[in-house]
């Protein structure tokens, strides 16, 4: 099969949405992509259109997205593009959705601290959000970012 594979870089839209299914759980959420250019007459940097895209995700990576992606947080997604039309109320629509594959935080933009899971269990549940801040305040605090090193 011959799948569309595309990155986007943008920011989390709308919260993850996790719901349970015999295959493992799927998260979804929506990602806005805006390109910007800068203009040399103006000095300035010009947004574009707003791209808005459903991200669909499966299993491992759909439990971490939920414990790990809030909205407004930048982030890179790597995955399949899935174009579709629907008829609603009379009009035709197209909606185009990411099967994610890979999601990572943009670290242009920020910084992040990984931590890894342990291995699935067969009735793992999505932790609620309370329970992360938690897990948070009672964390060590990461090692401050180091100085970016100046190029010559």
């Amino acid at each position: 099969m011959n799948d569309t594979l595309v990155t986007v870089v943008g920011n989390v839209a709308t919260n993850v949405e996790y719901r349970d299914s015999p295959t493992g759980g799927m998260a979804r959420f929506r990602f806005a992509v805006t390109p910007r250019r800068w203009d040399r007459q103006s000095g300035t940097w010009l947004d574009g259109r707003t791209s808005f895209y459903t991200v669909l995700a499966w299993r491992a990576l759909a439990v971490n997205l939920a414990g790990s992606v809030s909205v407004g947080e930048p982030l890179l997604i790597h995955g399949r593009l899935r174009v579709h039309e629907e008829e609603r109320e009379g009009k035709r629509r197209t909606f185009v959705d990411i099967e994610a594959m890979a999601v990572g935080h943009d670290l242009a933009r920020g910084t992040s601290a990984f931590r890894r899971v342990a291995k699935a269990e067969p009735n793992l549940t999505v932790r609620p959000p309370e329970t992360r801040e938690q897990d948070q305040e009672s964390a060590p605090s990461p090692a401050p970012a180091p100085s970016p090193v100046p190029v010559s």
